[in-house]
């Protein structure tokens, strides 16, 4: 007996082990994992036959400057205001849907890496701003943060991500309307009729993300601040006040939270409340909280840099500009193996080179042509003077 039902558990075993081989191709583990990740397509062969990772970054420099050349010419068309104080709201959608595995690892997994490079690059555009998450499951909407500028504690809250009324979707598409809120959507399954109608009825966007380089770029193009609704575009003045840092060793009420503090804090100049962080809006007196800092980096929206051009590779071969054949910015040289000239672009007002890397950098994060700021800093000297 014993013998039989060992053999009958063993044949039980042989064919489950034969059905999870026919699921999976019959590969082997360590073999599935290059399956599903292909990772043979980032590859190519260079001359000497040898196998190397594929150079994408001409091909996401192309992207990126199509898009920025879009947003200029859309910005030179016509006078546009944007708004520099944004109040945004992130919904996160962790229903069943999810847990899909057609992004890897996981649905969820690709949306908390790339909502937290959103949440870095946003404020760092917008550092007068605000942002808020709420997550949706089972028809319940769940504030998971409150409005707020500080990035550290919104990405906190994405590491221990769980909510809509069901009420009518149309009644509430046109209190959003109704309300001037604009809404965008970023989709990962097929396109859905409400999501489309949503963002068509309120001024947003709709897209459908084809893999996670995509999205990635899809959520960062909600960054920069979008044109200011013309009802709301009337220039008025914002009374701000620049609140002075807490001493380490002083105790009080915090504002925000409804309890005692030590340390760390703002003091409102207005009301001599506490607040913990910067930009934020004083509970007691209403009064618009910021920093310095926060406010001159705001200045690049008003004056943004203009696109750079691209340098035919014949220029890099006339004699008479030997020196532009290094990066103005890192000092890299633009020659590739065997002095064969490389991509670059020039700054339209003082001609001066650029690597494509650089190119990213100035209008991203630096937004000051470092070209021109050299000439607008040299001083003329004058005649007679050593």
């Amino acid at each position: 007996m014993k013998n039989r039902e060992g053999r009958r558990l063993n044949g039980e075993a042989e064919e489950d082990d034969e059905d999870e081989d026919d699921l999976n191709g019959g590969l082997e583990a360590w073999e599935r994992s290059y399956a599903d990740d292909r990772s043979w397509e980032a590859l190519q062969e260079d001359e000497s036959g040898l196998l190397r990772p594929i150079d994408n970054s001409a091909i996401y420099h192309a992207q990126y400057r199509r898009r920025l050349r879009a947003r200029s010419l859309s910005a030179n068309a016509s006078r546009i205001q944007k708004g520099l104080i944004r109040y945004l709201y992130i919904v996160i959608d962790l229903s069943r849907a999810a847990s899909e595995m057609d992004f890897r690892p996981s649905r969820m997994a690709v949306v908390a890496k790339n909502v937290e490079a959103f949440v870095r690059e946003f404020f760092d555009q917008n550092p007068l701003s605000q942002i808020g998450l709420v997550t949706i499951k089972d028809g319940v909407a769940h504030c998971l943060t409150d409005l707020g500028g500080s990035p550290e504690s919104h990405i906190k809250a994405l590491m221990a991500l769980s909510t809509c009324d069901p009420g009518n979707i149309m009644e509430t598409i046109q209190q959003c309307k109704k309300s001037k809120i604009r809404c965008s959507v970023i989709g990962l399954s097929a396109e859905m009729f409400v999501c489309k109608h949503l963002c068509h009825e309120t001024g947003g966007s709709y897209s459908v993300a084809l893999d996670e380089s995509h999205f990635k770029e899809l959520i960062l193009e909600h960054a920069p601040p979008p044109p200011a609704i013309a009802e709301f575009a009337i220039a008025n003045l914002i009374k701000m006040g620049f609140p002075q840092r807490a001493a380490e060793s002083s105790t009080s009420i915090c504002s925000c939270h409804k309890e005692a503090k030590v340390g760390v804090g703002y003091t409102c100049p207005r009301c001599k409340a506490r607040v913990c962080e910067l930009p934020t809006e004083c509970r007691i007196c209403g009064l618009q909280l910021v920093s310095s800092p926060h406010l001159a980096r705001s200045y690049h929206h008003l004056f943004p840099i203009a696109p750079f051009d691209e340098v035919p590779p014949s220029n890099l071969n006339d004699p008479h500009i030997r020196s532009q054949k290094t990066c103005f910015g890192c000092q890299q040289t633009l020659l590739n193996l065997g002095n064969k000239p490389g991509l670059c672009v020039a700054c339209p007002k003082c001609k001066k080179y650029f690597c494509l890397e650089c190119d990213i950098y100035i209008h991203e994060s630096l937004h000051n042509c470092p070209g021109c700021e050299s000439f607008r800093h040299l001083k003329p000297v004058a005649a007679g003077e050593e």
